[in-house]
């Protein structure tokens, strides 16, 4: 695909990719538990969250939430503690549980019936660029219309997947989408 960057950061310019960027975004959005897994309070949250129901623990459980209902209850009542590989299973399947419960809501509230959602675009940070290698690049709006393909990859963690679907959008810059490949940060609100 044409303006697709092959050596970024060669000369000192800094950013992330456009897609990580909004992928950020959506997980702000999302409304994580704030205490972390490792916390008592932030453990039990996540464990409450996934067994209150029997879809919640059908989710977790194809999430890669495997441990027995035995070892849950130990953990829930605090007679036992997950391990450390435990822990990262429980925050990623809960990461993932979320994620799939707040997709659509999320995405018919970006969609907004059709007018879409302000999105402002902030440059990649070329301060460390010598001076003649420097491009000009300024802060970007957009109004983007069609969330869907960027959050349906965003809850299935396809990465390639939320790229293409994110310069789908970009490409609505016009002729110079490619210097908006690397960005410093992309925000926009639901």
């Amino acid at each position: 695909m044409p303006e697709r960057n092959i050596e970024f950061g060669r000369y000192g310019a800094r950013g992330i990719k456009g897609h990580e960027a909004v992928a950020r975004q959506l997980d702000g959005l999302a409304g994580y538990i704030a205490t972390p897994v490792t916390a008592r309070r932030g453990l039990l949250a996540r464990l409450h969250y996934l067994t209150r129901t029997e879809h919640a623990r059908t989710a977790a459980r194809a999430a890669g939430l495997t441990v027995t209902d035995r070892t849950l209850r130990a953990w829930l009542a605090g007679t036992r503690s997950p391990s450390r590989k435990n822990l990262e299973r429980v925050e990623q399947a809960y990461r993932t549980v979320r994620r799939e419960n707040v997709g659509r809501y999320l995405a018919a509230r970006l969609n907004r019936q059709g007018r879409g959602t302000r999105v402002e675009i902030h440059p990649l940070n070329q301060s460390q660029v010598d001076r003649p290698r420097q491009r000009p690049v300024t802060f970007r709006t957009m109004n983007v219309r069609h969330w869907d393909r960027i959050v349906r990859a965003w809850v299935a963690g396809d990465e390639r997947e939320l790229d293409d679907a994110w310069v789908d959008q970009v490409v609505d810059l016009g002729s110079e989408w490619g210097q908006y490949e690397y960005v410093t940060t992309i925000g926009f609100a639901a």
